[in-house]
């Protein structure tokens, strides 16, 4: 509410952008009065004189030679704003529940999305990520046959994909015929698949109601997805890569070719990576949106490989054998406990294809198995509670191995997952820096006054001590339960005393004579 008691008006830090035909000021993408885009208007504070940016993109003022951005402070009118956007796409209220927002934005030139396009996505249930895509999040499984029957769909629908024979070269009639996953197909988890439904109605009613265009996907139940386009995406990464929808699982994974895990940059080894809707990457991605700070334009699809190319990936995804069967030789040279290097010449695996006609297709398999998913539906990690939970599940799993040393498992996860993310938390806490919560100003130091020197808001730090000392109880709890060396406890009371010289109040501690001598 502002001076005049007019609700909804709020002193936003938002893009200048200027119309380039009738010189309009507005921070919207078009302009209101004409409809034509506008452009990021730069001018600097102090002097006020208008740049332009370079061909790097990066803006700076040649009298103060400092950078510039078009982020201004402007009166905006956020509930007229929404209503608006609600009369533009033709929707009301009762469409949805609740529609959020954020409290700020954190991109250089805090360009906003229109709110049309979030009225959509509340009225389909389905939110954004940071770059203004909508993501699932699956676990990797590889991958190299499957029947049409185990993923929920039928061989004509496979047919129809191109699919035309089974491994053995028979023409592919029925659904219970294995057939040879290609590289960039890929099979949603049933939760994926629901996800996506949602998401090609948000993309029909954005095209539609916004864009004044024909619908696209017209999706009406989960079979509308066999043939559909997606970008899968792993975390850190700024590439995405181009697969096809196939089928469907009632694992909460992804299915999908080792290479087309490979070319996201992962290891197949039960990495979490997203998949979007080709259209909705193509539509609602955007640079102007993402962070402006280190590591801001990670997970994001900056750049897009639409074919993989086999001897680009990663080597690991080369070692696989895909052969139907070891020979012989194999197995008399492992009772003579031959150097594997002495046999290696025995199998096949895909490295050796490479650069060939084959590179792409003869992955055969040893053994078959009558459903893919015939395993647990979810992974034990989500389905367990805290730390020490997924901690015992795991060591009492050791205790029943006997080629495994329950002591030896519980060093190892102390050594290479605890203690490595103590001290690393350690580090960014000691190194971190302060932040506005208001505006986002950041600072290397916290300012004496504890407020922002920009806005007046309250300045916070941006690491805290529940992320630096979470582990350390269940680290310290797991040495002594499993008889751990002395070198690691030792490590861990250290740890456990840096915390408490960082952390413990001293103000409040009462002192005594004893203490001085």
């Amino acid at each position: 509410m502002d001076d005049t008691g007019h609700r909804g008006r709020h002193e936003l830090q938002v893009s200048d952008r200027v119309c380039p035909d009738c010189g309009e000021h507005t921070y919207a993408a078009l302009c209101p009065d004409c409809e034509t885009h506008t452009e990021p208007h730069y001018e600097c504070n102090d002097c006020g004189t208008v740049c332009e940016p370079d061909e790097a993109g990066r803006v700076e003022c040649p009298n103060c030679e400092w950078e510039v951005t078009a982020a201004t402070y402007q009166e905006v009118d956020v509930n007229d704003a929404y209503r608006s956007a609600l009369e533009t796409v033709g929707e009301r209220e009762s469409a949805f529940e609740i529609l959020k927002g954020v409290q700020g934005l954190t991109s250089r030139n805090k360009t906003p999305e229109p709110i049309e396009k979030g009225v959509l996505r509340a009225k389909n249930g389905v939110t954004s990520f940071k770059d203004g895509t909508v993501r699932y999040d699956m676990t990797d499984l590889p991958v190299t046959a499957v029947k049409p029957a185990e993923l929920d769909v039928t061989a004509d629908h496979f047919r129809e994909l191109g699919y035309e024979t089974d491994i053995d070269g028979e023409p592919l009639r029925h659904d219970d015929q294995v057939v040879e996953l290609r590289v960039q197909d890929i099979v949603l988890s049933d939760g994926a698949a629901e996800h996506m439904l949602k998401t090609a109605d948000f993309v029909d009613d954005l095209l539609e109601q916004f864009y004044g265009l024909d619908r696209f996907y017209e999706v009406n139940e989960r079979d509308d997805l066999v043939g559909e386009l997606v970008f899968g995406m792993a975390p850190h990464t700024s590439a995405a890569t181009v697969g096809r929808v196939v089928g469907f699982t009632s694992a909460a994974v992804g299915y999908a070719h080792p290479y087309f895990h490979a070319a996201k940059r992962r290891n197949c080894d039960g990495d979490e990576d997203c998949v979007m809707l080709l259209m909705d990457g193509l539509l609602n991605f955007s640079k102007t949106f993402l962070p402006d700070q280190r590591g801001g334009r990670m997970d994001a699809p900056l750049v897009m490989s639409s074919r993989i190319d086999p001897s680009e990936i990663d080597d690991e995804a080369h070692n696989v054998d895909i052969v139907r069967e070891y020979p012989l030789e194999l197995y008399e040279a492992s009772r003579e406990l031959a150097d594997p290097e002495a046999v290696e010449e025995l199998i096949q695996i895909g490295e050796d294809t490479l650069g060939t006609d084959d590179e792409y297709h003869g992955f055969d398999h040893t053994h078959d198995t009558t459903d893919i998913a015939m395993g647990p539906d979810l992974s034990a990690y989500k389905t367990l509670g805290d730390m020490m939970e997924k901690m015992d599940a795991q060591l009492e799993l050791a205790r029943k191995l006997r080629a495994v040393d329950e002591t030896d498992v519980a060093e190892r996860v102390i050594e290479y997952h605890f203690l490595p993310d103590i001290i690393g938390n350690l580090r960014a806490f000691s190194r971190q820096e302060t932040r506005c919560l208001d505006c986002g100003e950041k600072y290397r130091r916290m300012p004496l006054t504890g407020e922002c020197r920009e806005c007046g808001g309250r300045v916070n730090l941006t690491v805290h001590e529940g992320s630096v000392s979470k582990y350390v109880d269940t680290a310290i709890e797991v040495a002594e339960r499993f008889g751990c060396r002395p070198y690691t406890k030792q490590r861990l009371k250290v740890l456990e005393q840096s915390l408490e010289s960082i952390f413990e109040d001293d103000t409040n501690k009462q002192s005594g004579i004893a203490d001085f001598m």
